[in-house]
């Protein structure tokens, strides 16, 4: 079997405002929720309440992925501090 080589090198991967990315499409899920809720009723005689409850499910699930890119963040900003305090320490040859 040929071994695939690729032709170029993989970019970094793109780190922008995570958290601020995962609060606001929280928001939507439940502004979405929050404006479906008065048509319950014609949701139900429709058969679509499944839109009012897939907006709830995201909006949770959002507050889970706020919850997780937190600590990935925080998890991210240790690690660093601590690879710059090791490059800090002097080292003695002596």
């Amino acid at each position: 079997m040929a071994k695939w080589t690729p032709k170029y090198e993989a970019p970094e991967p793109l780190e922008g405002p995570v958290v601020a990315t995962i609060t606001g499409g929280t928001i939507v899920w439940f502004v979405l929720f929050l404006v479906q809720l008065p048509f319950y009723g014609w949701l139900r005689d429709h058969g679509h309440t499944w839109w009012l409850w897939t907006c709830l499910a995201g909006g949770g699930l959002g507050l889970f992925g706020i919850w997780y890119v937190r600590k990935r963040d925080a998890a991210i900003k240790r690690e660093a501090a601590k690879r710059s305090a090791q490059q800090e320490e002097p080292t003695s040859a002596e």
